[in-house]
């Protein structure tokens, strides 16, 4: 891993996060006006297989098919979602791509990259649902579920703070900062800050690594070091620090640098 990739402290003040084609409505049962007879009959088939054995049963470009008929109603979507996924790398990974990559592709429009927006935006919703406002140490898997389906597949750093009350209640999820491909800024005093704002009496801090492997570098360990100074000062704990990759995430906690 290189040794130069990190979130790194920046100093305050604080800083700012920074059509003409829709998406169609969802398809009724009916083949759409002029669509040949023979992807109708694609499409049921794609759709019957789904309703039978669910998103198992299919690999992902078909998985990818069945979200790109809503925004491409009368045209052949194979080849469109073959190319995404060879360009991002699986079902995941084009959900969660940048819209301004995903135009990029030829034949993705407005209405498609709308189309699997939606997609991740439920994904994530429904992950989060599990989790926000809950005790997130008794189901700690959870969290992570849900802390790879938010972050795994990005293709930049995110710093995500997670705010629990007295009872480890989740009662706080919110990004503190995004970066570049190997870098993320963050700000102590801001994250202090808003704890002392919510009244949370413990933090568990999370970020990814795009590149996929979790392994820590020596600024992340210095900066989750101060961080959790900062926090002790003020009487609030430091759960643990996530560092999330592809397919698996470190644990400062378990790892003993917390």
């Amino acid at each position: 891993m290189d040794p130069n990739r990190a979130f790194g402290e920046m100093p305050m003040p604080l800083f700012s996060p920074a059509a003409d084609d829709v998406a169609v409505a969802a398809p009724t049962a009916k083949p759409a006006k002029g669509t040949p007879s023979y992807l109708a009959d694609h499409r049921a088939r794609l759709r019957d297989r789904f309703m039978q054995g669910g998103a198992q049963a299919m690999p992902d470009y078909e998985l990818l098919e069945l979200v790109l008929f809503r925004a491409i109603p009368r045209q052949d979507v194979k080849p469109l979602a073959r190319r995404l996924i060879e360009t991002f790398g699986d079902f995941n990974r084009v959900l969660s791509a940048p819209p301004a990559r995903l135009v990029a592709i030829d034949g993705v429009g407005p209405a498609v990259v709308t189309e699997l927006k939606i997609v991740e935006a439920a994904a994530q919703r429904l992950a989060r649902a599990k989790v926000i406002n809950r005790p997130v140490l008794s189901s700690w898997e959870t969290l992570l579920d849900y802390c790879h389906t938010a972050m795994a597949h990005r293709e930049i750093e995110q710093f995500r703070v997670l705010y629990l009350d007295r009872k480890n209640v989740l009662i706080a999820d919110e990004e503190q900062a995004r970066g570049t491909v190997d870098h993320v800024p963050v700000y102590p005093r801001e994250i202090i800050r808003r704890a002392l704002e919510l009244n949370a009496s413990a933090l568990i801090l999370v970020h990814n690594h795009p590149s996929g492997d979790p392994t820590p570098s020596d600024q992340d360990i210095t900066m989750t070091a101060r961080i959790a100074q900062a926090a002790d000062s003020m009487g609030i704990t430091i759960h643990d620090h996530l560092i999330i990759g592809k397919s698996r995430e470190l644990s400062f906690r378990s790892e003993g640098l917390l």
